[in-house]
């Protein structure tokens, strides 16, 4: 699944998801462009990387097309990770998250296709699927978007779409599934699930979850979709480009149950953790009941195949959790 001797672009690249991903092309043998506006990615995700020959750092937003055309000029791969995430951001504020995950995703798009990017690889979401019932979650199978977030996702699909088809550019769209793992923030109003959990547990609190536990999802350790992101870049099968794929493990974990894994996985670093009770709040707004993905396309066409269960991904980001969090917990 390796590529290398690239450039390469990462929008989005002091994220969590994106400076994972940067890390591991270095680590390949591709000189890699970070365009990061740091709204929500974080230097210190990407500083040990700043003084490197094939690292460059271009600070700039995705909604300035100038700044598109910069980053993408003399590029090989486009990883656009770049958005605004959280539902209930969006809800709050539709408009910055329109004009960031739908506007800024055009820009790149089409200075992408400016500059004769061959490949551009996107975060897609498995928010898209809305309202559907059906489980496990397949892709061409998918219902009415529940939150104004949901809905920029799957427009910016419906461009990548259009964009190959006017224009010929080769688009790879990743529908990611509730994604942990280091570097995963903990902190503020929109901070995903997990780390959350994991910063109140290691300051001896009592997390809350939203509804009464039976909620589920296919959780997602964050070395599945960096799998994922270089399968999609390096496919050749005119079969498996143009489309897009679930990524996620298969496995469908009620947060009742994802409370327990955590605890246990920082219980070997405290073990007065333990015995820490969850409480229990009202469930969100815009929230699905259950996420389940199918994996079987991402399987047979870019030969994914995720090495982390959520328990095996818990184990092993429970370390950097408690050396992490434990600073600010």
């Amino acid at each position: 699944m390796t590529i290398s001797n690239k450039d390469i672009l990462v929008t989005g690249g002091a994220g969590f998801i994106g400076s994972n991903l940067v890390d591991s092309l270095l680590a390949d043998g591709n000189r890699v462009t970070v365009l990061d506006n740091f709204s929500t990615g974080k230097r210190e995700n990407i500083e040990h990387n700043l003084e490197r020959d094939d690292f460059t750092l271009i600070e700039g937003d995705i909604r300035d097309y100038e700044t598109c055309k910069r980053a993408t000029e003399a590029k090989d791969v486009v990883f656009h990770e770049a958005a605004l995430g959280s539902v209930p951001r969006s809800i709050k504020d539709p408009m910055t998250s329109t004009a960031v995950n739908v506007t800024g995703f055009v820009n790149m798009l089409f200075a992408a296709h400016e500059k004769g990017v061959k490949r551009f690889v996107y975060a897609a979401s498995s928010s898209t699927y809305g309202d559907s019932k059906t489980l496990p979650k397949v892709e061409d199978k998918i219902g009415k978007p529940l939150s104004p977030y949901a809905i920029t996702k799957y427009v910016d699909e419906l461009f990548a779409g259009n964009f190959h088809d006017l224009y010929g550019i080769d688009v790879v769209g990743l529908r990611y599934f509730n994604v942990f793992g280091r570097r995963q923030d903990p902190n503020g109003a929109y901070a995903a699930v997990i780390p959350k959990f994991a910063l109140a547990l290691i300051g001896h609190n009592l997390p809350t979850i939203n509804g009464d536990g039976s909620y589920s999802r296919d959780f997602t350790y964050i070395d599945n979709v960096v799998q994922a992101n270089k399968l999609a870049a390096r496919a050749e099968d005119s079969a498996a480009l143009n489309t897009v794929y679930n990524v996620a493990f298969g496995e469908r974990t009620t947060l009742n149950e994802l409370y327990d894994y955590l605890r246990t996985a920082l219980g070997k670093f405290d073990p007065a953790i333990l015995s820490l009770q969850a409480k229990y709040g009202p469930n969100r707004a815009g929230d699905i009941p259950h996420s389940l993905a199918d994996i079987t396309k991402a399987r047979t066409l870019l030969g994914y195949n995720p090495k982390f269960s959520v328990k095996q991904g818990l184990l092993e980001a429970a370390k950097w959790y408690f050396d992490y969090l434990s600073k600010r917990a």
